[in-house]
């Protein structure tokens, strides 16, 4: 039997850690340590080691794999910590990175930030102009090398580096994606005058080995990113690396990645990391999707600052950003697509000088001084006051009473902020308070998916975060989802998504090939180039599969296309049926399964075959299987949650005043009880909010089931 499996998420206010253990689940919270993520991380565990009546070095002693996502990489980019960094390019194009894309300014805005053109501005870079040198050297788009370097010169700029004071290098040569021959050159001279037994020993990044795309912008953006972010996320998981061995644990570290698979911290790029969160979370969507045989689902996490979502379709999370942005710059990193809006718990409350209307977010309180109710001197009023003061939280047992919350000081708040100046009462400015909120996160999902060409009426929503389950059927109501699913794991739900998630490298290639011209009726034939692209990225997935540890013949390898009509923007991915090409039937079915995706995404007319077929790019996925965890299934108790109730309190369902409200301790309800519409049901970690016209049944996997009863009104 397999022994223990503990996955850690790191998120901006509380480190999350879900084990399993024996057969058996736990979970444990501690609030997260950004002097020293090690702390928050190792105070996590312990505390879901607590739930098994353990200890950590017992639960360490006894594990056998450690799964961790981070926010390192977004605390670098955000607080602008990382490493001064020296770029080398090809002469003449050292302006490149300043000059950017035509529509930069605009690359990870907010829609209303993007119009307010006034105020938009480019990112400053991360690499100063005085700190970019050029060097004698000009490879072709075919790969050929057109002008040798100059080592001489090299060595020059090289010094000119060092003595501004550079602590790393980026090295982004014009077509090294074609022939990263000149990249290792450089690579080699800079590792000639500064070998690892000194001290002065920098780490130095290629953009061939970051990404093998065409396109020299994203391409160095990519390499710049990893540079950057590459010394924060070394020192610290270095550290926790040596910090689980002092304690026990003498396996491998293994990070999660953003592109949706995972590897060990020793073949983990530093731009990987990033979103890896969110992206566990999504995941562990694809495991319910699979366990309930519920092929299209939402995943949606409410939290205290954001509102994460994602789409599921097919049981498979298979979107990935069109164009992926970290932070304010574009990448070529295949990072998979989940949306964020600055929507939660403690998003602010407004009423604009120029209008009668409230608006939510993105502006949030944080966690400190965070909401008005918390006493810590907040006077804004955010959604968690509101929920308060409708009654939808019992102020004496937030987090399961761990934390006391200010009712009068949240009423206050609203009161002078929202409802006086609309002139309305408090429970109605609450009660807008709510409405906005839910309806921007309902009216988000549904511009997602209605654009990806799905209708969200044949979907499963699942609802989790800390505050997922109070809000789920209020933004359900926006979509008009029938049934959502919480979990008694909501609040850790994305380390619980770690959990679940296989070994998975992504590597992508440029390939431009036309498979289909619609003059002559051809499909492509031409397959050595092809073929020999493909066989390289598996001779890097071999590479890296073998220095894990890992047996190459288990390991799952997946080849998809990036497709699109001749002379149209949009591509879609799809999969191959075979890595490697022998016949035009071949190309033939290829181009088949892309029409077919083509008609069923934008219907039957949209196919465009007149303007042949083009692929763009390659990508390949070497999964190797990791054992899950099998939730057990119970067998019904009986519908009555008589058992259950807590008692009644005042809770406000129209805005309008107070109504006796039933409240369920979800710890005492049973497999199979039913509650039925207006009700509470509290847990210590979350509330969930049953408005009448749904009813929550706790199902066979002790899952909150909650199903629309009514119409949608």
């Amino acid at each position: 039997m397999m022994g223990a499996t503990i996955d850690v998420d790191i998120g901006g206010t509380f480190t999350d850690c879900f084990v399993v253990w024996n057969d058996r689940y736990g979970k444990g919270k501690a609030p997260t340590t950004h002097y020293q993520a090690s702390v928050g991380f190792k105070n996590a565990i312990v505390a879901a080691a607590e739930s098994f009546g353990s200890s950590l070095e017992d639960l360490l002693a006894d594990t056998d794999l450690i799964r961790y996502s981070t926010t390192i990489a977004t605390n670098t980019l955000i607080e602008k910590t990382g490493p001064r960094l020296g770029l080398i390019t090809t002469a003449g194009f050292e302006d490149v990175m300043l000059i950017g894309r035509g529509r930069q300014w605009a690359d990870g805005l907010t829609p209303a930030e993007i119009r307010n053109q006034a105020r938009a501005k480019k990112p400053e870079p991360l690499i100063p102009r005085n700190m970019i040198v050029g060097v004698r050297e000009r490879i072709d788009f075919d790969g050929d090398v057109m002008v040798p370097l100059d080592r001489d010169q090299v060595l020059e700029k090289l010094q000119y580096l060092v003595n501004k004071g550079a602590m790393g290098f980026v090295v982004s040569l014009l077509w090294a994606c074609m022939n990263p021959e000149h990249e290792r050159e450089i690579r080699d001279i800079i590792n000639e005058e500064y070998p690892d037994t000194y001290l002065g020993n920098m780490p130095i990044i290629l953009s061939s080995d970051v990404s093998r795309k065409r396109g020299e912008y994203l391409r160095t953006t990519t390499c710049i990113l990893d540079a950057y972010l590459h010394r924060d996320l070394a020192g610290q998981l270095t550290s926790l690396n040596e910090e689980l061995l002092d304690d026990g644990y003498d396996k491998p570290l293994m990070i999660i990645h953003g592109t949706g698979g995972m590897s060990r911290l020793s073949h983990t790029a530093a731009v990987d990391t990033y979103n890896s969160g969110p992206v566990a979370g999504l995941l562990g969507g694809t495991e319910i999707s699979r366990i309930y045989e519920t092929p299209n689902v939402l995943i949606t996490d409410v939290g205290g600052t954001s509102f994460d979502f994602g789409v599921i379709t097919g049981g498979k999370a298979g979107f990935y950003d069109m164009f992926p942005t970290i932070e304010r710059w574009r990448v070529q990193t295949p990072l998979l697509e989940v949306k964020t809006i600055g929507a939660g718990g403690g998003s602010i409350a407004r009423v604009p000088e120029t209008g009668s209307r409230i608006t939510v977010g993105p502006q949030s309180a944080g966690s400190m001084p965070g909401p008005a109710c918390y006493g810590l001197g907040g006077k804004e009023p955010t959604v968690t006051d509101a929920d308060l003061v409708l009654g939808y939280i019992d102020p004496g047992y937030y987090l399961g009473g761990k934390k006391k919350l200010d009712p009068r000081k949240a009423t206050r708040a609203i009161r002078e902020k929202i409802a006086d100046p609309l002139g309305i009462d408090v429970l109605e400015a609450a009660m807008s308070i709510k409405r906005v909120v839910d309806s921007t996160m309902g009216y988000e999902i549904f511009k997602e998916v209605v654009l990806k060409g799905y209708d969200p009426r044949d979907f499963v929503l699942l609802a989790y975060g800390g505050a997922g389950a109070t809000h789920c059927c209020g933004f359900a109501d926006a979509l008009e989802v029938e049934k959502i699913l919480t979990f008694p794991y909501s609040s850790v739900f994305c380390a619980f998504g770690g959990s679940v998630m296989d070994i998975l490298s992504v590597y992508e290639s440029t390939a431009p090939y036309a498979f289909y011209d619609h003059l002559t009726d051809s499909y492509f034939c031409e397959f050595e180039d092809f073929n020999h692209s493909v066989e390289e990225m598996l001779h890097l997935a071999f590479r890296d599969l073998k220095g894990q540890g890992l047996d190459v013949d288990q390991a799952v390898f997946t080849l998809e296309l990036e497709m699109r009509y001749g002379t149209q923007h949009f591509t879609e991915y799809v999969e191959s049926p075979r890595g490697l090409l022998a016949s035009e039937d071949d190309s033939r079915e290829i181009c088949e399964r892309f029409t077919e995706k083509y008609k069923s995404l934008y219907g039957e007319s949209a196919a465009y075959p007149e303007g042949g077929i083009e692929v763009l790019s390659q990508r390949l996925k070497a999964l190797y299987p990791v054992p899950h965890h099998e939730f057990p299934t119970y067998e019904p108790a009986g519908a009555d949650p008589a058992a259950a109730l807590k008692g009644t309190r005042g809770v406000c369902w129209d805005g309008l005043g107070l109504s006796d409200t039933r409240i369920y301790d979800a710890a005492l309800l049973r497999c199979g009880n039913e509650v039925p519409g207006p009700a509470i049901i509290e847990t210590d970690d979350t509330t969930c909010v049953l408005p009448e016209g749904w009813r929550y049944t706790l199902d066979r996997y002790l899952n909150g089931a909650i199903e629309r009863v009514s119409e949608v009104k």
